[in-house]
């Protein structure tokens, strides 16, 4: 049963815990043959669409021990335990006073923080079983990352309010208040660079070190609403800091952003989440929900209203792989969320209604899923 059985969770997570970044060994995990790709599917989903997938591993990289949580319209945030024998055991779960369009973890793996549609952020201790609220908007808050800087350590969260917000998790009121151009729709925040996504397609750029503040604002190259972004690393350096981002829209179209480059080849836009055929001359065209980047490889993942998950290459530009979906139109789900696990072995992803049909395409009778894939070979980027 789904419970916050937290004093076992607590000790089976090994909270405080630290390890230096080894080479893992690949997370054997089971197929099913329900799922068009063989994927393994987890128990005990969430019953309403999932609005955040996000993996930590407590024990660092190298670590065996992996931990996931889903955030979800029903009100929920769950955590499942990924064993290394390719199990997948749900841990615990709590019930919020209203939908939890995002969640992310601490650093250390001891806590999460939710962002809700009760205009609030909470904190749940996993070691005392309590939710704290520790931040507050006049609107939605839409999204949240744990900050770890040398100086300070933040919650940001970004909201319908037109704000974005800096809170130190011990007062009621937010360090610093950002104002944005308009709705927070998407962000992404890597010490020192924070981006974020809002209506009207604005990008603006925030520099998180020192006392944050706004850098720049981004012409964005997409002509329709974003709908999310993924900030990508420099694999380059030994120091492996925040090197660009991508952004994906309802256009079925990403644009990579280069952060520090005067060569305007650096930034290109590319389709995805297309359909391969046309009807009477026309194609269909399917909103982006979400990217994520491999931890190791530097490639990426999309994800689409389409029901498929795509990997791409952005330095060569090519696409690594594209997955199946359901033979039965009536069958096919959008895929809402993703994330790869520290390791990079596992893929993750959520499939469950976006409403970018509207209600009449609505089917009660497909509950939400989430998947995990084993992606590490595929994800490995071409040979020049």
């Amino acid at each position: 049963m789904f419970g916050a059985q937290v004093p076992s969770f607590q000790s089976n997570i090994g909270f405080g815990s630290t390890g230096t970044f080894a080479s893992p060994q690949p997370t054997p995990l089971p197929t099913v043959t329900s799922n068009p790709n063989k994927d393994l599917e987890i128990p005990q989903p969430p019953d309403d669409t999932v609005t955040a997938l996000r993996f930590i591993s407590p024990g660092g990289m190298g670590s065996q021990l992996n931990y996931m949580l889903a955030s979800s319209w029903d009100q929920t945030v769950r955590i499942w335990e990924l064993q290394s024998t390719g199990n997948c055991v749900p841990k615990a779960m709590q019930k919020l006073d209203a939908p939890v369009l995002s969640a992310c973890w601490s650093d250390d793996g001891t806590k999460i923080f939710t962002a809700g549609c009760d205009k609030t952020s909470r904190m749940w201790d996993l070691t005392s079983n309590q939710m704290i609220q520790v931040a507050q908007h006049d609107a939605p808050i839409k999204t949240i990352h744990y900050i770890k800087a040398p100086n300070y350590t933040s919650l940001l969260t970004g909201s319908w309010d037109k704000t974005l917000k800096l809170w130190d998790m011990r007062s009621p009121n937010p360090m610093l208040t950002l104002q944005l151009p308009e709705r927070c729709y998407c962000a992404d925040a890597v010490y020192p660079v924070a981006v974020v996504g809002t209506a009207n397609r604005n990008i603006v750029l925030f520099s998180l070190e020192g006392t944050p503040r706004e850098v720049r604002k981004v012409e964005c190259t997409l002509k329709y609403q974003l709908r999310t972004v993924s900030i990508f690393y420099d694999k380059t350096s030994s120091l492996n800091p925040p090197a660009g981002f991508a952004i994906g829209s309802i256009e079925g179209r990403v644009s990579i952003n280069v952060l520090n480059t005067n060569l305007p080849k650096d930034n290109f836009t590319f389709k995805c989440h297309r359909s391969t055929e046309t009807v009477n001359g026309v194609q269909e065209i399917y909103p982006v929900n979400d990217i994520s980047f491999h931890p190791i490889h530097n490639t990426l993942a999309t994800v689409g209203s389409d029901g498929r998950y795509n990997f791409w290459d952005k330095d060569s530009r090519t696409k690594l792989k594209s997955s199946e979906i359901a033979s039965t139109p009536s069958e096919v789900m959008p895929i809402t969320c993703c994330a790869f696990n520290p390791s990079g072995h596992i893929f993750a992803y959520s499939t469950g209604y976006d409403w970018s049909k509207g209600h009449e395409f609505n089917r009660p009778d497909k509950k939400p899923a989430i998947y995990m894939h084993p992606a590490f070979e595929e994800l490995k980027p071409r040979k020049k």
